[in-house]
């Protein structure tokens, strides 16, 4: 199946499956979305960053922590794996309910996602993202803006919607809501070393 003719189809998780494993695709409601093939190194210093504060945090409690490339399989309700028409890589996933996961990633919402914006994922990121990850009831959203070193926490609330956005700056300490006691630090996060340019 050609690049072209695979964006026209609406498609599932058993068709994903059957895709070259070299390709980088994500499905969002049938809709596939190719994905670039490798973040720029900025992107993932920042990811890197963000890891290496949260694995540690998690060492000893139920939550464990994913970075990309690992599937979220999304389903409406109870269907096969195979009709699943959602299907994401998150750059950081934080998952507390260990029912979720098995060999294929995890099926079902995490509690926490961050995004890390490029220029080829920033529209899905800040609005097909933001209203998937609502609908299907992400607790914790985070969207990181690399070239202005701002996070934006989006916090589901008790009516299922996300509250407004709240803007964090590259200064300072920032905790996560749904994981207490965790403290992320923002500067080393977005922290560059002598001689970096990108």
């Amino acid at each position: 199946m050609t690049t072209n003719a695979r964006k026209l189809e609406n498609c599932t998780y058993g068709d994903y499956l059957t895709w070259p494993e070299e390709e980088r695709w994500e499905i969002i409601e049938g809709v596939p979305y190719a994905m670039s093939p490798a973040p720029p190194p900025r992107h993932q210093i920042i990811s890197g960053n963000l890891f290496v504060q949260i694995h540690p945090f998690l060492v000893d409690k139920d939550c464990l922590v994913f970075y990309a490339p690992f599937d979220v399989r999304l389903p409406k309700s109870d269907e096969s794996d195979q009709n699943i028409t959602t299907v994401v890589q998150p750059d950081i996933s934080v998952i507390c309910d260990p029912a979720k996961i098995d060999d294929r990633g995890c099926r079902g919402a995490p509690d926490f996602i961050v995004e890390i914006l490029s220029p080829h994922t920033s529209r899905k990121d800040q609005v097909e993202k933001l209203a998937l990850y609502e609908k299907h009831g992400v607790k914790e959203y985070w969207i990181i803006y690399p070239d202005y070193a701002t996070v934006i926490v989006r916090l589901l609330g008790e009516d299922g919607k996300y509250g407004p956005p709240k803007i964090n700056e590259a200064d300072g300490n920032l905790e996560a809501a749904v994981l207490p006691d965790l403290t992320i630090d923002l500067d080393a996060v977005f922290e560059r070393r002598e001689g970096e340019t990108w």
